[in-house]
């Protein structure tokens, strides 16, 4: 039984962890982009929840995406 604490699994985890957050942020500008308007400022400035709440879902949708595609 291996160590979960091995340094080949923790230089693994570090490094697609890494790799799952460059996706998620490419993911996050191309659909910014293809939105009609600023998300940042819809988000935070004019305090659209409905918004955030619709982001929340996706970025949740997105992570567990990404996640699933990592592990295989």
């Amino acid at each position: 039984m291996k160590s979960i604490l091995d340094v080949q699994h923790l230089a693994g985890a570090v490094i697609y962890s890494g790799l799952g957050a460059a996706v998620f942020f490419g993911w996050f500008v191309i659909f910014d982009k293809l939105t009609p308007y600023d998300l940042w400022q819809e988000i935070v400035v004019k305090q659209n929840r409905a918004l955030a709440t619709v982001m929340a879902g996706l970025s949740i949708a997105m992570g567990l995406i990404i996640a699933a595609s990592m592990i295989g």
